[in-house]
């Protein structure tokens, strides 16, 4: 028997919001219970209609601001509100990035009893037309008569109805709705679930996933595509390894790090950080950090294709690569090679089940840099942190997991935490990017 949908309580309650949650929702109570509102702001005072109810806490979204914050600006996108991909546009920009401060912070304090010696000045960059890599879910809705291409709904698993996203490069972003025309000109219209976009510094690429075999006719119409968007297209007709190009035939596509003369090759579906201009500022940051000399050799954990691998090389006697993925290590050794680098090497690892007699953990560092994925460093922390490793640079995507692990760090290993910034890597949205310094001295 089908489960009956909860009744939600009646909404349009008049409420002050106190707070902003990590994930940039208001935060208020009603009769004694936490409610989370979208789209309210600190110091406001708003009526809500309710999303959902929980045990310890309900769920909500503005309705009405009847008294709006001094931070409350107008969301640049029409669509804000209802795409996910955005979650605080309604925020003035500067304040977003006060409030990612404050976030990790509080983080530090509550889960390790942490505050740094230092505070590092944010990180800023352009807040509009940012994004160089996204993945858009795509869905052919034959009562809406149309083929929906973006991100999915803030409140449910749909995609939202959107045709621009200001956050996106504009070659992509202001071309949702005729790519969305595109797709629905094909034959296999309601087998293409997703596009792959990833942007380098002089070209941009769209991967096509689709779930049978294209015609001669739909290629041709992907093919207009890329030329009139002057696009790259590929197409992925099964997982990752899948990916070939359809149009040009030799697909090349490289960002670059100009003060350190490297410059790297990726795949369109490869990971790379969306935001070139504060990726470019935290490479920089973190070797300025770590204070890399000739003589220096360098550990870089979850290095992925190289990305501080590379520039550190310039810097240091030798840096040593580790990734998990036999795909990404390729990538690296070959962009080492692209670039005239022979001072990097390279091992694939686990690093969320590292082995402690792997070869390159019997080796002795100077500097280490760790950049792991939003759990965290927890695994391999109590293998390296114990060395005489007197600088580490710790760059992070989830302020609680990185909390933790500087807990570890100070508390049992001995370090200082130096230096803490945070980096607006993804403006208007919650996530929070930072970096932290670790000393021993």
């Amino acid at each position: 028997m089908a489960r009956r949908k909860k009744k939600l309580p009646p909404g349009g309650i008049e409420v002050e919001i106190r707070d902003l949650t990590h994930e940039g929702r208001g935060v208020c109570s009603v009769e004694g219970k936490t409610v989370f509102v979208d789209g309210s702001l600190p110091g406001e005072i708003v009526k809500f209609d309710y999303l959902a109810t929980r045990k310890d806490y309900d769920e909500g979204y503005a309705t009405e601001v009847i008294k709006a914050s001094p931070d409350r600006v107008e969301a640049r996108c029409k669509h804000f509100g209802v795409c996910g991909g955005c979650s605080l546009q309604h925020l003035d920009s500067e304040k977003q990035i006060q409030c990612k401060q404050e976030a990790l912070l509080s983080a530090l304090r509550q889960i390790a009893g942490l505050g740094p010696e230092e505070i590092a000045p944010p990180l800023k960059g352009p807040a509009w037309g940012y994004r160089h890599k996204a993945r858009l879910g795509v869905k052919y809705v034959p009562k809406k008569g149309r083929v929906l291409i973006g991100f999915r709904e803030r409140q449910g698993r749909f995609l939202a109805d959107i045709r621009h996203c200001p956050v996106l490069v504009p070659e992509v972003g202001a071309q949702l709705e005729y790519m969305s025309d595109q797709i629905y000109k094909m034959q296999a219209r309601d087998q293409i679930p997703q596009i792959e976009m990833g942007k380098g510094d002089d070209a941009t690429c769209l991967v096509v996933r689709h779930l049978v075999e294209l015609s001669e006719t739909d290629k041709a119409i992907l093919l207009e595509m890329g030329r009139t968007l002057n696009v790259y297209i590929s197409l992925q007709p099964g997982g990752p390894d899948s990916v070939v190009p359809l149009w040009p035939e030799q697909q090349t596509l490289t960002y670059g790090h100009p003060e350190f003369d490297v410059k790297i090759q990726f795949h369109p579906g490869d990971f790379i950080q969306v935001n070139p201009e504060i990726n470019r500022q935290m490479v920089r940051q973190a070797i300025d950090w770590l204070d890399v000399q000739e003589g220096h050799k360098v550990l870089d954990l979850f290095c992925g294709l190289g990305n501080f691998t590379l520039p550190l090389a310039r810097r240091a006697r030798e840096v040593i690569g580790v990734e998990g993925d036999q795909a990404m290590v390729n990538r690296a050794r070959e962009n080492a090679l692209f670039n005239g680098l022979d001072n990097t090497r390279y091992f694939v690892e686990n690093l969320m089940e590292p082995g402690s007699q792997s070869a390159w953990l019997k080796e002795d560092y100077d500097r280490l840099l760790f950049d792991p994925p939003r759990s965290g460093a927890r695994e391999i922390i109590p293998l390296l942190a114990s060395r005489e490793v007197s600088r580490i640079v710790y760059v992070s995507c989830h302020p609680g997991s990185l909390a933790r692990d500087a807990g570890e760090l100070v508390n049992r290993y001995g370090y200082r935490l130096a230096r803490v910034g945070v980096m607006d890597m993804f403006p208007h949205t919650a996530h929070v990017e930072s970096m932290a310094l670790f000393v021993k001295d």
